[in-house]
């Protein structure tokens, strides 16, 4: 059995059991549909995340056979002052689902994908939060719809993308993917179920999407769907001069000629990043006409004898870094250190940012990572959390580091230099993208959030009056 000792606020293995339990066999706890579990290997596993940088030990782990589960057991540590974190795949870079003596909520098993739903011209699925993007999008995709934006890694939780934002390609169509939600199904830090919407407490549906936690869990959402293509022509252009290659960026974005825009920087043969690829996709039917490769091109100035161009079904591109994916981790590349840089930044100040951090990038620093650059129209970025530069066009600028995690100085390092990039990109109306890996203080939450912050604080006092849920981003 698993008793709990208010005193010591610590859960502890009561008989001769495996550290785990569900339903009556618990002492001192709510009965479970699920099991919670104290057994090294899985808090060891919740002490650590795709970061691999900070280290985290909770006392207990809940896998809920329900959402009733989350209801109980975060009344439960809410009685007892028990700081709670969900976690999805655990793809946080720096502890964000982390959380040092109290409860991780794994939401895998709350992955259900409902039935598609069309009401007028609007067609929506609700999925549990623990679903992987992966999964929303083969089931939707058989139905000739799907999500209208994805991230790269489709291996992420629906749950842990939205506390976030959710950006892609698509991003400059669609917005982010917290812009395509149309309901949330919650559980507050005060331990309420709650359903929320634009017109159903909106002050809660807007104080969780993209709210890092802080306010409930998501256990499932209502996602809007668009028709999907059943193939796409996927280009990659090379440029070899960085004010070109933004500027073309920007024309695609603008006149929306193409469906997916983004864009990567690798290092020349000197080391130097300096060796630019635009990657651009053209949806075909039913979405779309067939791609017509002069049409599509015209008046670009990459180099045309490096283009690269494909056919494939959709699907087949969503995925197309898992054979990457797939060979980091046969190499043992996946378990290293990822103190990632992740900031949104003016389009006009781009070009100077952009070429100041990546002067003083050098390919061991990068690893086995890569740097992407990539515009968006703010116009449909809505999402009151989402932090944007005030700019028509803002671009993302990611440098994706992987290191050896025993190398503690040089991950120290990194870190500095994120910050340093982090504190250039601000002083030019920047905003940090909160997956990555950069030292922030209650004082840097509170700038970062800027307008917003009074609404985040008054639905934090509201609904997690506690304040127990998700310490580890060191918001509050």
């Amino acid at each position: 059995m698993i008793g709990f000792d208010p005193a010591s606020r610590s859960w502890a293995a009561t008989g001769s059991g495996s550290g785990s339990a569900s339903g009556s066999d618990l002492a001192g706890i709510p009965a479970l549909d699920g099991t919670l579990v104290t057994d090294e290997a899985s808090l060891a596993a919740a002490s650590d995340d795709f970061g691999h940088i900070v280290h985290r030990r909770p006392v207990a782990v809940l896998r809920p056979g329900s959402v009733r589960d989350v209801v109980a057991m975060v009344r439960f540590c809410n009685t007892h002052r028990l700081p709670v974190a969900p976690r999805g795949q655990g793809h946080a870079t720096n502890g964000q689902a982390q959380v040092q003596g109290g409860l991780v909520i794994e939401t895998a098993t709350l992955a259900d994908i409902g039935p598609l739903r069309q009401e007028g011209t609007t067609v929506t699925v609700t999925v549990g939060a623990g679903a992987r993007w992966s999964e929303v999008a083969k089931a939707t995709i058989a139905h000739g719809h799907a999500p209208p934006v994805f991230t790269d890694y489709l291996e992420l939780s629906v749950g842990g993308t939205l506390s976030v934002g959710g950006l892609g390609g698509q991003t400059h169509r669609h917005g982010a993917q917290v812009d395509n939600v149309t309901e949330l199904q919650v559980v507050t830090g005060a331990g309420e179920f709650v359903r929320c919407s634009a017109t159903r407490h909106p002050d809660l549906f807007h104080a969780v999407l993209a709210g890092l936690g802080q306010c409930a869990i998501i256990v499932a959402a209502t996602l809007r769907l668009v028709p999907a293509p059943q193939s796409v022509r996927h280009y990659l252009l090379p440029y070899d001069d960085l004010e070109t290659f933004l500027e073309d960026q920007r024309t695609l974005v603008q006149d929306g000629r193409f469906d997916y825009v983004e864009g990567q920087v690798t290092a020349d043969a000197d080391g130097a990043f300096r060796v630019y690829t635009l990657e651009a996709v053209a949806y075909g039917p039913p979405v779309g006409p067939t791609p017509d490769d002069t049409t599509l091109l015209r008046g670009l100035r990459h180099n045309p004898s490096g283009v690269q161009q494909s056919d494939r079904p959709y699907y087949d591109f969503l995925d197309r870094i898992a054979p990457a994916v797939a060979a980091l981790k046969e190499a043992g590349l996946w378990s290293h250190a990822h103190p990632w840089l992740n900031l949104l930044l003016p389009g006009g100040s781009t070009p100077t940012v952009t070429r100041e951090v990546l002067a003083a990038l050098t390919p061991d620093d990068l690893g086995p990572g890569v740097v992407l650059v990539y515009p968006f129209l703010r116009e449909h970025l809505t999402t009151p959390l989402l932090r944007t530069p005030r700019d028509a066009v803002p671009y993302l600028f990611a440098a994706l580091r992987a290191t050896p995690p025993d190398d503690t100085a040089n991950v120290d390092r990194l870190l500095a230099a994120n910050r340093a990039a982090y504190e250039a990109a601000a002083a030019a109306g920047g905003t940090h993208y909160p997956v990555g890996s950069i030292p922030f203080s209650h004082a840097d939450w509170r700038d970062h959030f800027g307008s917003a912050w009074r609404g985040l604080e008054l639905a934090k006092r509201r609904y997690d009056p506690r304040g127990i849920l998700v310490p580890g981003q060191g918001i509050f």
